[in-house]
C-alpha cells in the first residue's frame, strides 16, 4: 500500500518534502496547473488528475492524504469509490472550504503582498525560512492558478455526503490553524463512519512541515491499522 499525497492551494508536490524522505515508496505529485494543460478550477478536475496519477503510477492500494484543498480532493475521490483507495487521511482540511473575499480581493490586487499574508496564515510560528518557502511555492504557482485554486476550494461542499465515505479516514489538523481550525476536523470525525480525529498541539495549516515528526508518526500508525485488518 502506498501513501499518495495531494498538497493544497498555491502549493506543489515538494510540500511533501519531510512526507517523501519517511515514506519512501510514496508520491506526492504536483496538481496540474502552470505550464501544464488543463489549469483545473474544480475539485472534480483535480480528482480527476489524482486518478490519473494512481494509474500511471500503478498504484494497486493507495492511502490518499491530502492537506487543505488536497484534502477536498481526497474526499471527493472517496466519494466515488475508487477501488484503489484504502483510507484516507485529511490534514489540515474540510468538508466544506468557503474562502473569505478579503482572500480573493488580496490575490487579486496584490499578488506578492497576498503571499506574504498566507505565508503568515500557513503557520504557528511563521520563522523567516518558513514564510520564505512559502512565498516562493506561490510565486511558483502563480497568481493564476492560485485564484483558481482558490476558487475550487470555495466552491466545494461535501459536508451532507460524508456519510457515503466508506474508507478509513483520520482528520488531522494543528490546534493552532487559523485557515481550517481543529472543529473541522471533529466535524468529519463526526459524521464519517468510524472516522477519528487527531489534533497537533502549537501546530498550524501545514502540519507536514511545521511538525512533520508528529504527522508522520499519525500517517505510519493509520497505515499500520489498515494494512492489519
Amino acid at each position: 500500500m502506498r501513501l499518495v499525497f495531494i498538497h493544497g492551494a498555491g502549493c506543489t508536490g515538494e510540500i511533501w518534502d519531510a512526507q517523501r524522505r519517511s515514506f519512501p515508496e510514496s508520491i506526492a505529485p504536483s496538481l496540474p496547473g502552470p505550464g501544464k494543460p488543463g489549469s483545473p478550477d474544480t475539485i472534480e478536475a483535480f480528482a480527476d488528475a489524482i486518478e490519473r496519477e494512481l494509474e500511471n503510477h500503478e498504484v494497486g492500494e493507495a492511502v490518499l492524504c491530502g492537506n487543505s484543498m488536497g484534502g477536498a480532493v481526497a474526499l471527493q475521490i472517496a466519494l466515488r469509490q475508487n477501488p484503489r483507495v484504502r483510507g484516507i487521511v485529511l490534514l489540515d482540511s474540510g468538508a466544506k472550504l468557503r474562502v473569505a473575499p478579503e482572500i480573493f480581493d488580496a490575490l487579486e490586487d496584490d499578488f506578492p503582498a497576498a503571499a506574504q499574508m498566507l505565508a503568515g496564515y500557513f503557520f504557528a510560528h511563521p520563522t523567516p525560512e518558513r514564510t520564505e518557502a512559502a512565498v516562493a511555492m506561490l510565486a511558483v504557482v502563480g497568481q493564476a492558478q492560485t485564484i483558481r485554486d482558490f476558487h475550487a476550494c470555495d466552491a466545494f461542499d461535501a459536508s451532507g455526503r460524508l456519510a457515503n465515505i466508506g474508507v478509513p479516514t483520520l482528520a488531522i489538523c494543528g490546534e493552532k490553524d487559523v485557515m481550517t481550525p481543529p472543529k473541522f476536523a471533529q466535524f468529519i470525525a463526526d459524521r464519517v463512519p468510524g472516522a477519528k480525529a487527531r489534533i497537533l498541539a502549537d501546530t498550524g495549516h501545514l502540519a507536514m512541515v511545521e511538525n512533520p515528526a508528529e504527522t508522520n508518526a499519525a500517517l505510519r500508525a493509520f497505515v499500520t491499522m489498515i494494512d492489519s485488518d
